[in-house]
C-alpha cells in the first residue's frame, strides 16, 4: 500500500477458541486455580494471540526508534540535544541498558535513526531512516509536514514488517529523544481528560521551577495548535515526534501482523494510545510493561484502561522497562506449557 492506505487496516482478531483452550488447560495444571495470577491471564493471551494453546515467547525484537525534537530550543529538557545522537551510538555498541537488557534475553536489538542534531555514524545496528535533523519547533509550527508525518509512520511498520520475516513473536518498541516527555505530555493532554499541570513531569531531570517552565511552554504550544488537536494524526503532526510516530506506526503494524508488542513507559504509552484512538482493536495485541515514575503515565494507563505488569519507579525510557518484563512473559508461558497435569503427575485435585 501507498502512503497512508494501510492505516484503515484492521488489526487481527484474537482466537478466541484458543484462548478458551489455554483455559481450560490452567484449571488441569497441578496448582489451585488462579493461584498464579496474572501469570495465568498472560498465557491465555498469549494464546489468543499465537492462535495455539501453548504459546512459547523465544523470538523477540527490540526496535528503539530516535530523533531530535524542534520544541527543545525552548528549554524543556535538562540535557542537550546532543545527547540524542550520541546515545544512538551507546545502542549501537551495547553500552545502554535497553542495549544491555535485550542481549541478556536473546533478543535482536536495533536502533532507527530518524533524525537527529548531531551526526550518526553507521553501524550495522543502525537503521538509517533520516526524516530531517529534527522535527519542527512546535511552539512555531507543527512539528511535522504530512509528508514527515507519513514517513515516521512508515517506518515503524517497515520494522514490524521486517520483524514478522523473521517470525518475530513479540515486539518491543523504544524510544531516545530529548525534549519527547513534552511531546507525550501534549498528546495525553489532548487525547485524556487531564490537564498538563497533571502530565506535566521532569523528563530528563528538571527541578520543580523547570517543571513550572515547561508546563507553561506547552500551554502555550497547545494553544497555538488547538484548531488541529481534534484527531490522533493532527496531534501527531502538531505536536509529536518522529519517534513517536514510528512507534504508533509500530503498534499498528503489530496487530495488523499478529504480533504481541510489550509497550514500555510513558512516551511509549503516548504511541500507543494514539494508536488506539486510529483502531481500537489495536489494544488487544498490546501488553503495558510497567508505570513509569512520570506523572503524566498514570493518566493514559487510565485512558486506555490497562493495568502494567510492573511498578518499579523506571523512567529510562528506550524500551527498558519493557525488556525487563519479558522474564514474566516467559515465566508465564513456561509455566502454562510445562507444569504438569493432575493426572500427569498423579496428584488429586480438588473434585478428586
Amino acid at each position: 500500500m501507498s502512503n497512508l492506505e494501510w492505516l484503515s487496516q484492521a488489526p487481527q482478531a484474537i482466537d478466541q477458541a484458543a484462548m478458551t483452550a489455554a483455559g481450560e488447560h490452567q484449571q488441569i495444571l497441578t496448582k489451585p486455580a488462579g493461584s498464579l495470577g496474572q501469570l495465568e491471564t498472560l498465557a491465555i493471551r498469549f494464546a489468543g494471540m499465537q492462535g495455539q494453546v501453548k504459546p512459547q515467547i523465544e523470538k523477540i525484537q527490540v526496535t528503539t526508534f530516535a530523533a531530535d525534537h524542534g520544541l527543545a530550543a525552548q528549554g524543556v529538557s535538562a540535557f542537550p540535544q546532543a545527547v540524542t545522537a550520541q546515545m544512538v551510538s551507546n545502542f549501537a555498541h551495547g553500552g545502554a541498558a535497553v542495549s544491555v537488557l535485550a542481549k541478556a534475553r536473546g533478543a535482536d536489538f536495533e536502533v532507527v535513526n530518524l533524525g537527529t542534531v548531531g551526526p550518526v555514524e553507521d553501524h550495522p545496528a543502525v537503521v538509517q531512516a533520516v526524516i530531517a535533523s529534527s522535527t519542527a519547533d512546535c511552539s512555531q509550527a507543527p512539528a511535522m509536514t504530512g509528508e514527515q508525518l507519513a514517513q515516521a509512520l512508515n517506518t515503524g511498520r517497515e520494522r514490524v514488517l521486517a520483524a514478522a520475516e523473521k517470525g518475530t513473536q513479540l515486539f518491543i518498541g523504544g524510544e531516545m529523544g530529548i525534549g519527547n516527555t513534552s511531546a507525550a505530555s501534549m498528546i495525553a493532554a489532548a487525547l485524556t481528560d487531564s490537564t498538563l499541570e497533571e502530565l506535566v513531569g521532569p523528563g530528563t531531570g528538571l527541578d520543580n521551577a523547570g517543571v513550572r517552565a515547561k508546563q507553561a511552554i506547552l500551554e502555550d504550544v497547545m494553544a497555538l495548535h488547538a484548531a488541529r488537536l481534534d484527531t490522533p494524526l493532527g496531534v501527531l503532526q502538531s505536536v509529536g515526534g518522529f519517534e513517536i510516530a514510528a512507534l504508533c506506526g509500530a503498534y499498528l503494524a503489530c496487530a495488523q501482523q499478529g504480533i504481541a508488542a510489550l509497550v514500555d513507559g510513558f512516551i511509549s504509552s503516548a504511541a500507543a494510545l494514539l494508536a488506539c484512538r486510529i483502531q481500537p482493536d489495536v489494544k488487544d495485541w498490546l501488553v503495558f510493561s510497567h508505570n513509569s515514575a512520570e506523572p503524566g503515565h498514570r493518566a493514559m494507563l487510565q485512558a486506555l484502561q490497562v493495568q502494567p505488569l510492573l511498578s518499579l519507579g523506571m523512567r529510562l525510557g528506550e524500551g527498558s522497562g519493557a525488556v525487563l518484563a519479558v522474564d514474566l512473559l516467559r515465566s508465564a508461558c513456561l509455566l502454562h506449557g510445562n507444569m504438569a497435569t493432575f493426572a500427569d503427575a498423579g496428584v488429586a485435585d480438588k473434585s478428586a
